[in-house]
This record gives structure tokens, sequence and C-alpha cells, in this order.
């Protein structure tokens, strides 16, 4: 699973999952699990929705978020 932040023209950020990169000539996104930053539940969706499908026009960008492995890699270390 892919973690990532996705910013929606007009709305809060969402926090969501995705199973695997989408390819380049899609029109949408599936996002699994969409949330708040805080973890609450986005207003627009009912209560028991745990994917949603959102075009690719109504998003200013996506921040892709380090996975477990990426977060064991040692970066610049000063001595």
């Amino acid at each position: 699973m892919i973690s990532l932040i996705v910013h929606i023209n007009n709305e809060d950020a969402v926090v969501c999952e995705m199973e695997e990169m989408p390819d380049p000539t899609c029109t949408y996104i599936t996002l699994l699990n969409p949330r708040l930053r805080d973890g609450s539940d986005l207003h627009y969706l009912d209560e028991n929705v745990t994917s949603m499908m959102l075009p690719w026009h109504r998003i200013n960008f996506v921040q892709i978020m380090p996975s477990a492995e990426t977060e064991d890699v040692i970066g610049f270390v000063r001595d």
C-alpha cells in the first residue's frame, strides 16, 4: 500500500492509501480509507465508505509518504 496526502481543490487535504500508482492515462484515482489529517471522517462521505474515486481535475497535488522500507535508509550524516 502507498500512503498519500491528496490536496483537493477547495477542500481540506485527505490522507489515504492506494494499492499502486495510477497509470498516467487515467482520468481518476481510487483512494482507500480516505480521512482528514486528524483521522476524522470526511463530511461529504457516508459513514461506511472505505474507498472513493476522485477525478484528476479536482486535485491540486499529491504528496507520496515514505514507506517503512524507505525510512530505514540512512541519509546525510555529519561527523
